[in-house]
C-alpha cells in the first residue's frame, strides 16, 4: 500500500481513476489513518461511490474517512470575493463599484475556475492536510491534471515578474514623492505572501518522502499513449511518476472465441507496459463481473493496490 500522506491518482478518462482513488482511502481508513479525500474533476463520481452527498467542505465517511468533491463554480465565487477583500483600501471608494463589475465578470472568463481549484488544492495541501494522516487527489483526466500540477512552478515564475515590476514603481514612488521614504503597497504583500504559498505548494509536491504521484491506465493502446505522454510532460516540471495501477486486466480463462481473441490483443499491450514503463512500480487490477458500487467491491479491488 502507498505509503506517501499525499498521493496524486491521475489518468485518462474513464479508466478507473475514482475507484481507485476511493478504494485506496477506504483502505486507508479500515488500517485506522485518517484519510482525506479529495475530488478535483468535475464530473465527480464519489459522491456516487459511496453513497453519499458530497460537497466542497468535509464530509465525513466513516470515522476515519472524509471526503470533499472541489466545486469550480463555488470556489471561484469565494475566490472572487477574497480578491475583493484583497482590495479593500488599495482602490479609490468612487472606483469600486467599477472594479467589482470587471471581478464579477472575470468569474465567467477562461481559467477562472482553475485558478480557484488550484487555491483550493494549496489550501487543503498546505493547511487541512495538517490534520489528516493521508490525503488523496482523485484528479480530472490527464491534460487537466498536467496543467493543474505544474501550475506552483509557472505561476511562481509569473508571480516573481510581477513582484519585481511592484517592487520597481513602489521605488519610483518613494522617490519621487516621498522622499525616499518607503510606502506601503498591500498589493506587494499579497503577492509575496501568494509567492510564498506556490513555493510551499510545489516543496511538498517535490518532497518524494511526503507526496506520490499514481497513474491508473487500461491495457490499451490510447491509455498507454496517453500515460507515457503524461509521465513525460511532468517530468519536465521535475513531478515523478512512481507508481501505475493497470487496471482492468482480464482474466486468465479460455472462455470462447471472442474473448480468446479479446486477450491474446490485451497480451500484447501488457507487454508493452512492462517495456515501456521500467522505472514505475506496475500494479495490476483484474477486470470484475461487477461495478465498484458497495464498500465490499472497494475493498476486493484495495486488495490489489499492494
Amino acid at each position: 500500500m502507498v505509503d506517501k500522506k499525499i498521493v496524486f491518482i491521475g489518468g485518462k478518462g474513464g479508466v478507473g481513476k475514482s475507484t481507485t482513488s476511493a478504494a485506496l482511502a477506504w483502505q486507508m481508513s479500515t488500517e485506522q489513518k485518517k484519510t482525506l479525500l479529495v475530488s478535483t474533476d468535475p464530473a465527480h463520481n464519489t459522491g456516487h461511490i459511496f453513497h453519499k452527498k458530497i460537497g466542497p467542505t468535509k464530509t465525513k465517511i466513516n470515522d476515519y474517512l472524509y471526503a470533499i468533491e472541489i466545486d469550480p463554480a463555488y470556489e471561484t465565487k469565494k475566490y472572487i470575493e477574497t480578491v475583493k477583500g484583497n482590495i479593500k483600501g488599495v482602490v479609490k471608494p468612487t472606483m469600486m463599484e467599477e472594479v467589482h463589475r470587471q471581478l464579477d465578470t472575470a468569474q465567467a472568463s477562461p481559467g477562472a475556475d482553475e485558478a480557484a481549484l488550484f487555491d483550493r488544492l494549496i489550501s487543503i495541501m498546505i493547511e487541512e492536510s495538517e490534520a489528516f494522516d493521508k490525503v488523496i487527489f482523485d484528479t480530472a483526466p490527464t491534460g487537466h491534471t498536467i496543467r493543474l500540477l505544474s501550475l506552483p512552478e509557472i505561476m511562481g515564475i509569473w508571480i516573481q515578474g510581477l513582484l519585481e515590476k511592484r517592487h520597481k514603481t513602489r521605488e519610483n514612488y518613494s522617490r519621487l514623492l516621498h522622499d525616499g521614504e518607503p510606502i506601503e503597497d498591500p498589493i506587494f504583500d499579497v503577492l509575496q505572501e501568494r509567492q510564498a504559498k506556490f513555493k510551499r505548494a510545489r516543496e511538498i509536491m517535490l518532497n518524494g518522502d511526503e507526496t506520490a504521484f499514481m497513474f491508473v491506465l487500461n491495457p490499451e493502446k490510447l491509455s498507454i499513449v496517453e500515460t507515457d505522454n503524461a509521465i513525460q510532460l511532468l517530468k519536465k516540471y521535475d513531478l515523478v511518476v512512481s507508481t501505475l495501477i493497470v487496471n482492468r486486466v482480464l482474466p486468465d480463462v479460455e472462455d470462447g472465441k471472442f474473448f480468446q481473441q479479446r486477450k491474446k490483443h490485451e497480451r500484447q499491450y501488457l507487454q508493452q507496459i512492462e517495456e515501456k514503463f521500467t522505472r514505475e512500480k506496475l500494479m495490476y487490477v483484474p477486470f470484475f463481473p461487477h461495478d465498484m458500487h458497495d464498500l465490499t467491491h472497494l475493498e476486493q479491488f484495495a486488495s490489489y493496490l499492494q
